[in-house]
């Protein structure tokens, strides 16, 4: 189950790989300043993945003007994550959960990912969103089984909206 609505968010330090070399985020950093948005997804270079990553980078101003911080936040390995984004010129800061540490605090990883493929892929995020108000509260939490499934961004903006 998904962190609910008016919890505390957990606090992470999670690594990026970018441009200008390794990095460490917090996600209290933006505590007082900003609200953030959580985007779990499964794994970079794959299609619906991919297409998240890319619409959300395309309309990065309007989180942005929504005084919101965006993270997308996989298992995958900071390098791999770097040159996805590269490839796909996608803008989202990307955070490693390697460890899958983040993804089982907040109760958004598959017991088993693809299970039919026979992959013993424990702990993969499933694709998930939470606002995170900028007093570090859970204000919006969706979590879908469905990799496939996009997190309904309309009601993600305006629920920004109403926060900002």
């Amino acid at each position: 189950m998904p962190l609910a609505v008016g919890t505390k968010a957990p606090d992470f330090t999670l690594s990026a790989k970018t441009a200008d070399g390794p990095k460490q985020n917090t996600l209290s950093d933006n505590f007082g300043k900003k609200n953030t948005l959580l985007l779990f997804f499964p794994m970079a270079f794959t299609g619906t993945c991919t297409t998240e990553m890319c619409e959300v980078s395309q309309g990065m101003n309007a989180y942005t003007n929504l005084n919101a911080a965006v993270y997308g936040i996989s298992g995958d390995n900071p390098f791999a994550q770097e040159a996805w984004a590269q490839k796909e010129k996608i803008s989202v800061q990307l955070l490693s959960d390697y460890e899958h540490k983040v993804a089982k605090d907040y109760g958004v990883m598959y017991d088993s990912f693809l299970p039919q493929m026979n992959l013993g892929m424990g702990g993969v995020p499933k694709r998930s969103a939470f606002i995170i108000d900028k007093n570090g509260v859970i204000q919006y939490a969706e979590s879908n089984d469905d990799a496939r499934q996009l997190p309904n961004f309309d009601k993600i903006k305006a629920k920004l909206e109403e926060l900002k």
